[in-house]
């Protein structure tokens, strides 16, 4: 989980290419180089959900009512969805018939088995390493929230139908994703290389 760690800053280097998706404009520039350097962000403020904003604007990452949240939740999936068809395995988003007992369902469901005969079935979290409920485990070790938030994703679809594979990826909003995560999008990558045939 460690040696995750120490690309946490690869962004830093990538070309901003605008056409891929990789310029950033100064703003996030500015906002991004604050946050990894600790330095001060913004005038500290009420926020409209009614919490105390510091000069480090770090309660952005965890206000229920950041617009932020739901569109990198989102985002990911989208990513997920579109590796696993690049890798020729079609998948649904948010499939109707595996509900939990509150109603909600797992973010993606491929519609062709993934290994040993059943299909995969996998949630998207993100979790913010400053929310106070993880600033303690955040300190301990790198990943550390990320493993947290996967247990927590199992426990929560420990009944879902033995005949799909169950897959939390779980993303520190700051850091590494969970274990079973990375071997997974190794996997996912393996096949994408193979259905493409490029290296």
């Amino acid at each position: 989980m460690a040696a995750a760690s120490l690309h946490s800053g690869d962004w830093l280097f990538a070309l901003p290419i605008a056409s891929c998706g990789l310029r950033l404009d100064d703003e996030a520039v500015r906002i991004g180089v604050g946050l990894r350097l600790g330095l001060l962000l913004c005038i500290p403020h009420q926020c409209h959900c009614g919490s105390q904003v510091d000069a480090h604007g770090l309660h952005s990452f965890v206000c229920i009512c950041a617009p932020g949240r739901l569109a990198r939740h989102h985002a990911l999936n989208d990513l997920i969805a579109h590796a696993l068809a690049s890798a020729g395995t079609p998948v649904t988003k948010e499939p109707q018939g595996l509900l939990r007992s509150d109603g909600k369902r797992p973010n993606g469901l491929t519609l062709i088995p993934w290994q040993v005969g059943k299909a995969l079935s996998c949630v998207v979290t993100v979790v913010c390493l400053l929310a106070e409920s993880y600033v303690e485990a955040a300190a301990r070790d790198a990943g550390a929230v990320a493993e947290i938030a996967a247990t927590c994703k199992s426990v929560k679809y420990v009944g879902l139908d033995s005949r799909y594979i169950f897959q939390p990826i779980a993303v520190e909003s700051l850091g590494p994703i969970n274990d079973s995560a990375t071997m997974f999008l190794g996997d996912l990558g393996r096949r994408i290389t193979e259905q493409s045939g490029e290296i």
